[in-house]
């Protein structure tokens, strides 16, 4: 559905999901403005492992079809890796079964039970797309540019006090404040990156009713080990002796990442919320505020398919 060409939009919050919403706009026809506090890689979003895959988000129905629309997107945009940051990887989803989930996954192509040899533990198989996400962040924000947008770098203390007819909410944890919106909250990730000591495949074991989990996901700049789901925990400084807890857990899984040589230590607050907030709200005057926040853990992985539907709602 076009913009109107002589709409005016401007997206707050410059992360995957700011980008990507406000490439969909800019190539519908629209006037639009990225304004961001920071650059694309210091967001949330450059510190995600990449994996796409509808994690701790909710509505889980809704959230299945949105990460539908991004899967045939990112299939697509796999011809192109170097350029996108986009791969489609084999993995095992350690421990999971499909009668666990919903009925989007019946439409993964591909996806059955691991094998033995696989995963001894059990699981599903996978091919999926990995997102090396500086990289895509980039790609992003040049194809945003290219559609005629523009980027600028500006705090946002009160959204109804942004001039434009057209407003679309895509601040994450900052909607907490700016909403303001007490629901939303940080779910602490950190990951270690380390030297890849050959390992070609990703794999995942998430244990729900706890703060751990266990995952390797090989990127173009090292294999990323994981990781952590604290709730409201606001930390961004590396805790050391998890550090090491990451380590022996994907070293329990192949013994050779024991000895990888450490290149970095991340930490990323997944803005959690108990439902994604995706609506239009008619501000006094007649203009358009259009939320699109609270993915949790799977921003990228629904970034295109809600991104369809801001979309829609932001058109005037």
């Amino acid at each position: 559905m076009a913009i109107k060409s002589n709409s005016d939009v401007i997206v707050v919050g410059g992360g995957v999901v700011g980008l990507t919403t406000a490439v969909v706009l800019a190539e519908s026809g629209g006037q639009v403005r990225i304004w961001a506090r920071e650059p694309g890689e210091r967001t949330t979003s450059a510190v995600a492992g990449g994996l796409w895959w509808p994690y701790r988000i909710e509505p889980e129905e809704l959230a299945g079809e949105w990460a539908l629309v991004s899967l045939a997107v990112y299939e697509g945009l796999a011809a192109r890796p170097d350029e996108t940051g986009v791969r489609m990887v084999e993995g095992v989803q350690g421990g999971a079964g499909l009668d666990e989930l919903g009925e989007w996954a019946s439409r993964v192509a591909g996806l059955r039970a691991a094998t033995a040899e696989e995963y001894p533990g059990g699981g599903l198989w996978a091919r999926l797309p990995l997102i090396d996400m500086p990289t895509h962040l980039r790609w992003l924000r040049e194809r945003f540019l290219a559609a005629g947008g523009t980027v600028e770098e500006r705090t946002v203390t009160d959204l109804a006090a942004v001039d434009a007819p057209v407003v679309v909410n895509c601040t994450g944890l900052g909607a907490r404040e700016l909403v303001p919106d007490p629901s939303v909250r940080p779910v602490r990730g950190q990951l270690v990156v380390v030297e890849n000591p050959g390992v070609n495949t990703w794999l995942t074991s998430v244990d729900h009713s706890g703060s751990e989990s266990t995952y390797f996901i090989p990127q173009p700049g090292g294999l990323i080990l994981g990781g952590t789901a604290e709730e409201d925990a606001w930390s961004l400084t590396p805790d050391p002796v998890i550090a090491e807890e990451i380590v022996k857990r994907c070293a329990a899984v192949r013994p050779e990442i024991a000895g990888a040589r450490v290149l970095d230590h991340r930490v990323g607050l997944r803005p959690a919320r108990n439902a994604v907030r995706l609506e239009r709200e008619v501000l006094p005057g007649g203009r358009v505020l259009v939320h699109n926040y609270g993915h949790g853990g799977a921003g990228v992985t629904v970034a295109w398919g809600c991104a369809e539907v801001a979309a829609r709602l932001a058109t005037v």
